[in-house]
């Protein structure tokens, strides 16, 4: 039966569905809702099922709220705190499910960044835009960069642009505009730190695109970021009319970013099934779609599947089916990464807190990685009174602390607060999460090797989500709604000679 013609009473009897979707992270979540919404739209019928292993939706969104402690609880991230606005797609998710007046911006007015320089947190100068300065007195003055590494960086303005397409890592791309100084104390600590990547593999045309780009269109990126701080930003369209909202470069959620999770997961109206994985799945015999065996003692006949699972998880689906497929999801690498959030009282914090956090190059042979100042970040993280702060660890610099035990763990933050930042409060709670091979790491020539997975899949098997595309809330949203539209496409295509052929026997 096809998506024209099945009743939801066929599909409950024969076990069989339109779509089943593996994996019930943000990407399987969205490419349910997407799928849904176009059905909706075009009043057609679509079954579909969401398989999760889990217990819970959304992945390594989660936040968590832990009360007690004044007159609101503090809001803890286990997983991204935000999404970038520049990047619209989750925001505009978000403003669909009703959540406009939950939005939460950073508190911009203090934003600011530290970056660890011999062992003393040193603010990033006034007006470097990502890894390049656009004004010269505060760059000049800052004691961050040498004379000479300074210098070096100025270089960028005479250095031929790149006009090839080829694909490099971000620390070869930095080198060669910029110098291995930028590279050590801003590019490596800030570019990197946000995939949890080695700057030495990590590729930039998978992961920073637009600095490409700019090489291109300016040749030189200090010339192209000036000219970018010159255009105008427009700001976002505000609802009813009202006047534009300023819109900050990150976004949250009132009560965390959980809370886009939830709204999704309310809207969806297909067979959600948590606490079951799919262990096996093969072709059915007439080439009418796939038989996914599952964990609970039960088997689902699907048209299509969107495998919305870790790499390494669709590898172990797939290798039955297409060998090629699935030694090429095999060879994207992961990494383990944790956090661990600690809550203090702030009269016993003499630090003022005074920007978002600190992060943490390669060079300062540290065993956490970043410092993000939560409640400094964003408001309603904290009760009156308190402070909320985030240890990031693990990843490929330290991958053996995600293996340390729980205790070991907390003795060596709070030892690297004192350190880096004079905390020695006893902090009033802390939460720890680990997330063991769950960071997709995106290679030089990752993009290829994702055009050449997506060139030998099965038909009507999909891949989406954060091992290909981008790993951010935006890019899964965003790879979620091409999946859908390919996924529905496909849908529509293969009912219509079914429509036709009943048109003939009526």
């Amino acid at each position: 039966m096809a998506l024209a013609d099945q009743t939801p009473a066929d599909a409950a009897n024969d076990g069989a569905v339109d779509v089943a979707i593996v994996g019930g992270g943000i990407s399987g979540l969205a490419t349910a809702y997407y799928l849904q919404r176009q059905a909706e739209r075009e009043l057609r019928p679509l079954h579909y099922t969401l398989l999760e292993r889990s217990n819970r939706a959304g992945g390594k969104i989660i936040t968590e709220q832990i009360a007690g402690f004044g007159d609101r609880p503090f809001v803890v991230e286990g997983g991204p705190d935000s999404f970038i606005t520049q990047k619209p797609w989750a925001m505009q998710l978000a403003r669909e499910l009703g959540l406009e007046e939950r939005i939460l911006g950073t508190n911009d007015h203090l934003r600011k960044t530290y970056v660890l320089n011999r062992g003393k947190p040193t603010p990033l100068p006034d007006g470097v835009l990502m890894i390049v300065p656009t004004r010269f007195l505060p760059f000049a003055l800052s004691p961050l960069i040498s004379p000479l590494g300074k210098l070096r960086m100025g270089l960028d303005f005479f250095i031929p642009a790149k006009r090839d397409d080829e694909d490099e890592t971000l620390a070869d791309f930095i080198r060669r505009r910029l110098g291995d100084e930028a590279l050590d104390k801003i590019a490596e600590p800030l570019m990197s730190g946000i995939y949890n990547a080695e700057a030495e593999r990590q590729s930039l045309l998978a992961t920073f695109p637009r600095f490409r780009d700019i090489e291109k269109r300016h040749g030189s990126l200090i010339r192209g970021m000036l000219a970018a701080k010159r255009s105008p930003k427009p700001a976002a369209a505000a609802p009813n009319g009202a006047p534009p909202k300023p819109v900050s470069m990150f976004t949250s959620l009132h009560d965390g970013t959980q809370e886009l999770v939830d709204a999704l997961s309310a809207q969806l109206t297909g067979d959600i099934r948590l606490g079951v994985a799919v262990t096996a799945l093969a072709a059915q015999p007439d080439r009418s779609g796939y038989r996914l065996t599952l964990d609970d003692g039960t088997a689902l006949v699907a048209q299509q599947v969107v495998l919305a699972t870790p790499a390494f998880v669709s590898a172990g689906l797939l290798r039955p089916l297409s060998p090629g497929a699935a030694d090429l999801l095999a060879s994207i690498r992961y990494v383990s990464t944790g956090t661990i959030s600690l809550g203090f009282r702030r009269d016993e914090v003499a630090h003022p807190l005074n920007g978002f956090g600190v992060v943490i190059p390669r060079s300062e042979r540290r065993p956490i990685n970043a410092i993000t100042w939560s409640s400094t970040k964003f408001n309603h993280r904290a009760p009156d009174g308190h402070v909320l702060l985030r240890v990031f660890f693990g990843g490929s610099r330290n991958p053996q602390m995600v293996d340390r035990a729980d205790e070991e763990l907390l003795a060596i933050v709070r030892s690297e607060l004192d350190a880096l930042l004079g905390i020695r409060a006893e902090p009033v709670f802390h939460r720890l999460f680990r997330w063991r091979n769950a960071t997709p790491q995106y290679d030089a020539g990752h993009l290829q090797r994702v055009a050449a997975i997506e060139a030998v899949l099965p038909p009507g098997i999909y891949v989406t989500g954060s091992p290909y595309r981008g790993i951010g809330i935006p890019d899964c949203v965003h790879q979620a709604q091409g999946t859908a539209g390919q996924v529905w496409q496909h849908l529509t295509t293969i009912s219509q000679p079914e429509l036709a052929q009943s048109e003939l026997t009526l």
